[in-house]
């Protein structure tokens, strides 16, 4: 799967459960390149562990916005917090984003992520599509 995300943004992913878990699925730590296609970048993937609380979510959270990884995919990150504890994850990785970095997110609630977001990433019938979060302000209605 070829994906070119945007650098300094945080991306989040849209479309069915089941097709952003397969799109998560197919993003390999291991193949990430830079935007010409012939560099490896670093990439780091962050998911919670079971029964893990909001401190150590936010701790891995700051390891990567400290950390040298051009890519940093946000896979369920906050799966089972509470809305407030939600909120605090996702402003933390919002501010992961910088330059030469891009932050994709996988949420449980997709729509409460876009509301930290940049933009989308759209995957419906096995296309992808960046599209900017304005895109989607019918649902905020």
């Amino acid at each position: 799967m070829g994906l070119r995300l945007p650098l300094g943004q945080m991306t989040v992913l849209m479309g069915s459960e089941n097709a952003r878990r397969q799109v998560m699925t197919a993003l390999d730590e291991s193949t990430g390149r830079c935007a010409g296609g012939h560099g490896s970048v670093p990439v780091q993937r962050l998911s919670p562990t079971s029964g893990e609380g909001v401190g150590p979510r936010l701790a891995a959270v700051e390891e990567a916005r400290r950390g040298d990884a051009s890519i940093v995919l946000v896979d369920r990150l906050t799966d089972g917090l509470s809305s407030t504890d939600r909120r605090a994850v996702l402003s933390a990785v919002r501010s992961v984003a910088a330059p030469g970095r891009a932050v994709l997110v996988d949420d449980a609630d997709p729509v409460a992520a876009l509301s930290f977001a940049d933009g989308a990433l759209r995957s419906a019938g096995g296309a992808l599509s960046l599209e900017p979060v304005g895109g989607f302000d019918y649902l905020a209605s």
